[in-house]
């Protein structure tokens, strides 16, 4: 069954690593999607940019809108996801764990669903 890993947190936690913690924490996470890919469990995955780089598109009334910034002012921000292959929840939760910002955030984990067939 696949499940998404979304990644949050506080991007000013973030923004006041050094270059260094920086540069080992997105080393973490390179090796991290490393062992799921070797282990079957890692189907895709992307970091995000940074929330200011967000826009939000609306559709109301069939008129468009269109703004800047992310959909909702909240304490952490999502940062990237993980697309994962696992046996069951409780599986998609221990991989999830692992996931390195984790430690500085959440990991929010939810079941994916397919589409109908196209008619």
């Amino acid at each position: 069954m696949k499940y998404v890993a979304l990644v949050y947190y506080q991007e000013s936690i973030i923004n006041a690593m050094t270059e260094q913690e920086w540069h080992d924490l997105n080393q973490e996470c390179i090796a991290g999607v490393e062992r799921l890919a070797q282990q079957g469990n890692f189907i895709t995955g992307q970091p995000l940019q940074p929330v200011e780089t967000a826009t939000t598109v609306r559709v109301r009334e069939d008129e468009v809108l269109v703004s800047d910034g992310p959909f909702a002012e909240t304490k952490e921000q999502l940062a990237g996801f993980y697309l994962l292959e696992a046996r069951d929840l409780n599986e998609a939760l221990q991989l999830a764990s692992r996931i390195p910002p984790a430690r500085f955030g959440s990991i929010e984990v939810r079941p994916a669903r397919e589409l109908p067939p196209k008619d």
